[in-house]
C-alpha cells in the first residue's frame, strides 16, 4: 500500500439481525464499533450482507443506524423485507433503514466493483462480530489489496465444547479456520484470550499477528430504583447478571440458596434463558426460596438493580471478558467472581476471586460481604478511546 491513510470498512453484517432487540455481549462491542466508525473525521463506511446482496454505508448512514438503535425509533418496514419469512418485524426494521440510507448496493457478486465505484485509496476492513467471515465477502476484499482485522471475542466454543449447543463447535471452528486464511491481523481483548486464540488458530494453521486491545467500558445510567416495587432494600439483596446457560454456573448459586437461604440475602437471576439447561429451569419453574428470576430489562433498569445491590456474583466456569463484574466494579459494587486468568487480568484487586465448584466457598464469601457490607471505591474503567487507539492503530 502506499502511505495513504486507509478508508475504514466495517461489516455489520451481523448488527443488523441483533439491533432491533436489547444489546448483550458482543451486540455491544458491536455498537462502540459502529459509533466510533460514525463519529471519524477520516473516511469510514459499513458494509452489510443480505439475503439479495451487499449494502454500502457512509459515516452518516453508520450514524442514522446507531441513532435508531439507541432510541428504538425505527422506519416502516419496506416491500423488500416484508417478503422475507426468516426476518423478525424488528429486523425487517432494521434492514429497511439500511436500505434507506445506504450509499451503494450490489448483487452477490458485485462487491468488488461496488467497493471500487464508492471507496477511493487503501482499504482496511474490520470485522468485530464473528460473521461474514467466508470467502465470498473476504476474497474480493482481499483482492482490492485491503488488510483485515478480525477481532476473536473468545475460543470459548473450542475450549469449553461441553458447555455449546448442538452444532456450534464446528460452526465456531469453521470461523476460526476463515481467520487464520484470511486475517492479517487479530485483535484480542485481554492476554489471557490472546494466549487461548493463538494456541486454537494454531492447532488450525496459521496464526496471524495478534494485539490485545482491552475493551472499553461505558456505564449505563441506572433509572428509577427497581428494587422498592419488589419488596428490596437498596443493599439488601446481591444480583447476578448473565445468560442462563451452563458456562455461567447458575447450578451453584441455586445450590448455595437451597441450602443456605435463610442464612442469605434474596438473589436475583437477571438475564435470559439460554440452552443445555433443563436441569436449572426446572428449578427455577418450582422456586427456590429467596431468589428471583429477571429477564428483558432494558439497560437502564439492570444498571439500577446493579447499582442498588450489595454485591454482583459471577460464578462462571469460562468468560472471553466478563463486563458484568467490571461495569458492578466501576459503580462501587463489590464483586465476588470465579478464579479465572481472564477475570484476574480484568478486575485486578477489585475482586474477591472464588473456585467455582465450592459452593461452601461461596458461601462463605457471601456472608463475610453481608456482614461487613464493605465500601469499595469505583473502578477506574478503560475508556473505548484507548482501546480504539490500539484497535485501529495499523494503518499499512
Amino acid at each position: 500500500m502506499t502511505g495513504e491513510i486507509p478508508v475504514l470498512l466495517l461489516d455489520i453484517s451481523r448488527f443488523l439481525s441483533r439491533a432491533d432487540g436489547v444489546l448483550t455481549g458482543v451486540d455491544r462491542v458491536e455498537f462502540a464499533y459502529l459509533r466510533h466508525f460514525s463519529s471519524l473525521d477520516t473516511p469510514a463506511f459499513g458494509l452489510a450482507r443480505t439475503t439479495l446482496g451487499y449494502l454500502l454505508l457512509d459515516r452518516s448512514g453508520l450514524a442514522a443506524l446507531a441513532e435508531a438503535t439507541q432510541t428504538g425509533r425505527w422506519p416502516v418496514t419496506d416491500w423488500m423485507s416484508r417478503w422475507n419469512t426468516r426476518l423478525s418485524p424488528g429486523q425487517k426494521q432494521v434492514r429497511s433503514l439500511a436500505r434507506e440510507v445506504a450509499v451503494g448496493r450490489c448483487a452477490k457478486g458485485g462487491l468488488a466493483r461496488l467497493l471500487r465505484r464508492h471507496i477511493p485509496g487503501p482499504l482496511h476492513y474490520f470485522n468485530v462480530g464473528h460473521s461474514n467471515l467466508g470467502d465470498r465477502t473476504i476474497l474480493p476484499i482481499k483482492a482490492l489489496g485491503a488488510k483485515v482485522s478480525v477481532l476473536v471475542h473468545d475460543v470459548i466454543p473450542l475450549d469449553y465444547p461441553q458447555y455449546q449447543r448442538p452444532g456450534t463447535v464446528e460452526a465456531f471452528a469453521t470461523k476460526l479456520a476463515q481467520v487464520s486464511r484470511h486475517a492479517d491481523r487479530v485483535i484480542c481483548l485481554s492476554g489471557a484470550t490472546e494466549a487461548t486464540i493463538r494456541a486454537q488458530l494454531g492447532a488450525i494453521g496459521r496464526v496471524p499477528d495478534t494485539v490485545v486491545a482491552p475493551l472499553g467500558v461505558d456505564l449505563p445510567r441506572p433509572v428509577g430504583e427497581p428494587w422498592f416495587g419488589m419488596g428490596l432494600d437498596r443493599g439488601g439483596y446481591v444480583i447476578t447478571v448473565g445468560t442462563i446457560e451452563p458456562r455461567k454456573n447458575h447450578a451453584l448459586l441455586l445450590d448455595v440458596w437451597e441450602r443456605h437461604g435463610a442464612q442469605l440475602p434474596p438473589l436475583l437471576i437477571c438475564g435470559g434463558r439460554g440452552w443445555n439447561n433443563d436441569a436449572v429451569f426446572r428449578r427455577l419453574d418450582a422456586g427456590v426460596p429467596g431468589v428471583t428470576e429477571l429477564s428483558g430489562l432494558p439497560d437502564d433498569r439492570l444498571a439500577a438493580l446493579v447499582a442498588g445491590s450489595a454485591a454482583l456474583l459471577f460464578p462462571s466456569f469460562a468468560e472471553g471478558y466478563g463486563l458484568p463484574p467490571l461495569e458492578a466494579a466501576g459503580m462501587g459494587v463489590p464483586v465476588l467472581v470465579s478464579d479465572l486468568p481472564v477475570l484476574r487480568e480484568t478486575l485486578g484487586d477489585h475482586a474477591t476471586f472464588l473456585d467455582p465448584s465450592d459452593p461452601d466457598a461461596w458461601v462463605q464469601a457471601i456472608l463475610a460481604m453481608a456482614a461487613n457490607k464493605p465500601g469499595r471505591a469505583p473502578m477506574q474503567l478503560t475508556p473505548w478511546e484507548s482501546h480504539f487507539k490500539v484497535a485501529l492503530s495499523m494503518t499499512c
